[in-house]
């Protein structure tokens, strides 16, 4: 819920630095500063969009030396009056402005709040708003240029101007219920299915780029898979060319999984080394097995290790079966401990399992550059964008639901319903294109999205 009072907090890291950053905003900003801020006038004086050098003082005391940046109504980060104080850095000072600015008046923020009285005064939509949040814990380039494209706002222009198109077909369908004696119809029904099933399309695939996005966000996963003692330990230490798994020749010696990230052509790869897949009667072994098959369910890609030494037979089998109840992600099999060979590498046809098969020595580095490269590929393969890209889950599934509501208008249309059913589903799908951008709310999908944000933000 809204509250019309004034907020403050530190807006830049705790700690020790050159400067700090204090936001004041709200109705009450400039009558709060104006009790700690001595400078050459007083700043509910000062015009906006300047900075003003001076003290900053709590009663008599002086805290530090500061400048002012003044931003009036509406043009502001929040849409209110809004005072940002740079300070010198160090959580003492900035500390004790914030004490200083609440004991005049204010309070201290939520996190979030700032961003959350932007969206509410129609600074920023939805879409923007979960933006910023991707922008601030992007772990990798890409993810945060992919970030920055959607806080510019292009992609709400596109939605709104679908939603737009959507309410003046529903009216134009409605009004023909209007005259239902005379049968005149507004809309080609012939265009009207072509632009329906266009905009399904372009949906539907705007949907489906969040697989993409997901992996520049939080990373392409891979996982290290296969029975005790093949090697998932030291191939995980290859790959990330240093050494953190524990590698021991006693079975069972992994039984949690470790995860790291490391980066391939600029895109975040998280490398999972899972406990070994067997029947087993260890409480702790069996937890740890349960652990690898939940993260074979996350994976992208699959490296299913087998020792070369120990034939195949069983490891084809386990592979097969992980396939069978994991079909979603890409498979490799890697034929690790080719160094224990001492008559060369067997023949052996990739076509037995139609994957990707790599021959390799986690220990001595054969085949390992090899094996990197390919997981780029494909981390790169699943990471291209298109012009509109989603960048989280919500998005992804209201526009799903767009797409679904589309398609019951598209289906209509088809079986010679009559306008009101073609229009009841483009109403539908007006609402939740509203609900996407932020046109239309609930307070407990604001509540989601602004957990993520800090104290400051």
């Amino acid at each position: 819920m809204y509250r019309n009072d004034t907020i403050c907090a530190l807006v830049t890291p705790p700690g020790v630095g050159g400067l700090a950053v204090v936001r004041l905003s709200g109705p009450e900003s400039f009558r709060i500063a104006d009790q700690c801020f001595r400078g050459k006038q007083p700043l509910s004086e000062a015009g906006s969009h300047t900075i003003h050098y001076g003290r900053f003082v709590w009663g008599e005391e002086l805290i530090d030396t500061v400048t002012a940046a003044i931003f009036r109504a509406p043009h502001s980060y929040t849409g209110e009056d809004t005072v940002e104080f740079g300070c010198h850095g160090g959580i003492v000072v900035s500390e004790t402005i914030v004490e200083a600015l609440i004991a005049a008046g204010a309070r201290l923020a939520e996190p979030g709040e700032f961003t959350r009285r932007a969206f509410l005064n129609g600074k920023l939509d939805l879409v923007q708003v979960e933006a910023i949040a991707d922008l601030i814990y992007a772990v990798s380039a890409p993810g945060a240029r992919l970030a920055a494209r959607q806080l510019v706002g292009g992609l709400t222009q596109r939605l709104r101007q679908l939603r737009q198109q959507l309410i003046e077909t529903a009216a134009l369908l409605e009004l023909e219920l209007d005259f239902a004696e005379e049968e005149l119809e507004f809309v080609s029904r012939t265009e009207l299915l072509s632009r329906l099933e266009q905009a399904q399309l372009w949906c539907q695939q705007l949907a489906d780029s969040y697989r993409a996005a997901e992996v520049l966000r939080s990373g392409f996963f891979v996982g290290c898979v296969g029975y005790p003692n093949a090697g998932k330990s030291s191939l995980f230490n290859a790959l990330l060319q240093r050494r953190r798994a524990i590698v021991s020749p006693i079975p069972g010696t992994t039984r949690d999984y470790l995860e790291e990230s490391f980066f391939l052509n600029g895109i975040p790869i998280r490398l999972v080394d899972t406990a070994g897949l067997r029947q087993t009667e260890d409480v702790v072994e069996l937890e740890g097995i349960a652990l690898a098959e939940d993260v074979v369910r996350q994976c992208n890609v699959v490296l299913l290790v087998n020792d070369v030494t120990c034939g195949v037979e069983h490891s084809i089998e386990l592979f097969r079966q992980l396939r069978e109840r994991f079909p979603e992600a890409l498979y490799a099999y890697v034929q690790n401990k080719i160094d224990l060979l001492s008559d060369g590498l067997p023949r052996w046809s990739p076509e037995t399992l139609g994957v990707p098969i790599f021959w390799v020595s986690a220990v001595r580095g054969d085949g390992i550059e090899e094996l990197r490269a390919w997981l780029g590929e494909q981390a790169r393969r699943n990471a291209e964008l298109g012009v509109d890209v989603l960048i989280n889950a919500r998005q992804a599934r209201v526009l799903r639901s767009v797409a679904q509501a589309l398609g019951a208008a598209a289906e209509a249309l088809r079986a010679g319903l009559s306008a009101e059913f073609v229009a009841a589903d483009l109403r539908h799908g007006v609402q939740l294109l509203a609900e996407l951008t932020g046109e239309t709310w609930r307070e407990e999908v604001l509540n989601t999205i602004f957990a993520r944000f800090c104290i400051g933000k």
